[in-house]
């Protein structure tokens, strides 16, 4: 068999183990409950596992310019990300964010009433299992032949963290995920992305049009969450689905968008 061949079909292969994995997640197959209250404990204990087949799949010494290495690094950070916003923090406060997060709308909106929490549990792990994990995914299997993905991936853990650090400063106080916005969310993807344009400064737009997507991604997942959860303008469902739409979107764009042909 031609190595081209050999190498489509592992591709492929790839794609496949990817898709059942995405549907392990998302179908209902009696394991839903577990994993909406628990999928943070899932990605913990995956880390490892990624950060191992990356260093066996090297042959030589890893670089972040490299896209598959950058790939899994990025998103071994955002699951470290994840742990402190969703599992314990730095306060040793347990699934501290959700809390968080609604106590501010509450606080935006002057209201007293605990029954106001329009982030779910179930908002929760569809936001981090499409923006995050499926999108993390797909940087990887695409990383030797589109870039766009992996530049999808650094700009949503930068502009995250961005978020962090901002609302850390207006409320002069810690917020669940800050302390990895800082040792993670600034140095990696900022220097994925001087590494790169160091080397092809072609790749600016596609650079520049995944801060946008990922600034978009941002508003979806805000105004969203408004809309379904506090508005009722929008069924949750609605808001998931356009979640998932957006995580995929990186894939129909900028194609031919390569390290070494970028025009």
């Amino acid at each position: 068999m031609p190595q081209s061949d050999v190498t489509a079909a592992g591709r492929h292969f790839s794609a496949l183990v990817a898709a059942s994995a995405v549907a392990a997640l998302w179908l209902p197959l009696g394991q839903h409950e577990f994993l909406v209250s628990h999928w943070m404990k899932v990605g913990t204990f995956a880390a490892p596992v990624l950060l191992l087949v990356s260093a066996a799949s090297n042959s030589s010494r890893p670089r972040l310019s490299d896209p598959r290495f950058a790939s899994i690094l990025l998103l071994v950070a955002y699951i470290a990300h994840q742990f402190e916003e969703h599992w314990i923090d730095v306060l040793g406060n347990q699934y501290a964010f959700h809390g968080y997060v609604n106590a501010l709308v509450r606080g935006a909106i002057g209201s007293d009433d605990l029954s106001v929490a329009p982030l779910t549990p179930m908002s929760i792990f569809v936001i981090n299992t499409s923006l995050v994990w499926l999108v993390g995914v797909i940087a990887i299997l695409r990383a030797r032949t589109h870039w766009f993905p992996v530049f999808t991936m650094a700009a949503i853990a930068l502009v995250n963290g961005a978020t962090h650090i901002i609302g850390s400063i207006v409320t002069f106080a810690y917020n669940p995920g800050l302390l990895t916005s800082v040792l993670l969310f600034l140095p990696l993807p900022i220097g994925f992305y001087r590494k790169v344009l160091g080397e092809n400064p072609a790749l600016k737009w596609p650079v520049i049009a995944s801060l946008i997507w990922a600034a978009l991604a941002h508003v979806l997942m805000v105004g969203g969450m408004l809309a379904a959860n506090l508005f009722g303008v929008i069924p949750e469902p609605v808001y998931f689905v356009a979640l998932v739409v957006w995580s995929l979107l990186p894939l129909g764009l900028f194609r031919r968008v390569y390290k070494n042909d970028a025009a």
